[in-house]
C-alpha cells in the first residue's frame, strides 16, 4: 500500500510536469530518491508517461484525426507530418544508442539539480530577449527548422533538461512565437514520448513484476488525469505571462534539491 501511495503521488507529478519545460524526469527522480521509491532500471519513471500521452492524445485528437484525413489530399498536411518525423528522428537515433548510458549514468540526482538550476537561468534570459516571432504557427515551421528543433530536443536526454523546455527553447530561438513554441512541443511530445515508452517497455518487460504492473497502472491513471489539466491550461498561461515562472520554480527545485541532498545524501 505504501509503494502504491508513493507510485500515486508520482504519477500526479508526472503528470504536472511532464508538458511543462520544468522537466518532469527530474521530478520524479528527485522525488523518488527522497521517498526511497526504486523501479526496475528506473522503468517507473518512463512507464508511467503513457499517462500522459494518452491525455495529450485526447486533448488534440479531433486536429490528429483532421490531419490524418487531409494527409492523402493536402501538401500542407503531409508537410507537417513529415516536418514531426524529422524533429523526432535524431532522439530515436541518438535514445537508442545511448540508452545504457542515460539510464546507469545520467539518471543521478546531483546532475538533476544542476540541470533543472542551468535550465531554469538560461530559460529566464530567453524569456527576457526580444526575439523576432517570425512563426506563429506550429504547423507550418520551415523543415529545415524542424530539423533544427528536434537536434535541440536531444539536450532533453539529461534528465533535468527537460524536453518540452528544450524544445520549446530551441524553437523560440529560431523564430517561433512563446505559444507555437509551447504547441509544437506537445506536437513533437507524443512521437518522442512514445517512442521512449514502447522502447523501455521492449528492454524491460521480462523484469516486470506483477507489483510494478500495479504501481505503474496507478501512477498511469494519476498521470493522465493531472496532464489533462495542464494540457488544457498551458498555452493560454505561456502566451499571458511568459516562462519566468517555471523557471523560477526549477531553479528553487534545484536548489532544494541540492540542500537536500547535501543534509540527508
Amino acid at each position: 500500500m505504501h509503494n502504491l501511495i508513493e507510485a500515486f503521488i508520482l504519477g500526479i507529478v508526472e503528470g504536472l510536469t511532464e508538458f511543462l519545460p520544468v522537466s518532469s524526469t527530474g521530478h520524479l527522480l528527485l522525488l523518488g530518491h527522497f521517498l526511497g521509491f526504486e523501479s526496475n532500471g528506473k522503468t517507473f519513471e518512463v512507464l508511467v508517461q503513457l499517462g500522459a500521452i494518452l491525455a495529450i492524445t485526447l486533448v488534440y485528437f479531433r486536429r490528429l484525426l483532421d490531419i490524418a484525413l487531409r494527409i492523402l489530399s493536402d501538401p500542407s498536411a503531409r508537410r507537417f507530418v513529415i516536418g514531426v518525423l524529422i524533429a523526432f528522428l535524431p532522439a530515436a537515433v541518438i535514445g537508442a544508442l545511448l540508452h545504457g548510458f542515460i539510464k546507469t549514468v545520467l539518471f543521478n540526482p546531483f546532475i538533476v539539480c544542476c540541470t533543472l538550476i542551468a535550465g531554469g537561468l538560461i530559460l529566464l534570459v530567453v524569456d527576457e530577449l526580444e526575439l523576432q516571432e517570425k512563426h506563429t504557427d506550429a504547423t507550418t515551421f520551415p523543415l529545415p527548422m524542424y530539423f533544427k528543433i528536434g537536434l535541440i530536443q536531444c539536450l532533453a536526454m539529461v534528465p533535468g533538461v527537460s524536453r518540452s523546455g528544450s524544445t520549446i527553447v530551441g524553437a523560440m530561438l529560431l523564430g517561433a512565437s512563446k505559444r507555437a513554441a509551447a504547441e509544437f512541443s506537445f506536437f513533437l511530445a507524443m512521437p518522442t514520448m512514445a517512442g521512449a515508452f514502447a522502447y523501455d517497455l521492449l528492454k524491460s518487460y521480462k523484469f516486470l513484476t506483477f507489483d510494478d504492473g500495479v504501481m505503474i497502472g496507478v501512477g498511469f491513471v494519476a498521470a493522465f488525469i493531472s496532464a489533462l489539466i495542464v494540457v488544457r491550461s498551458f498555452l493560454d498561461f505561456v502566451s499571458k505571462r511568459g516562462f519566468a515562472p517555471f523557471a523560477w520554480w526549477r531553479i528553487i527545485v534545484g536548489m532544494v534539491g541540492l540542500a537536500g541532498l547535501w543534509i540527508v545524501g
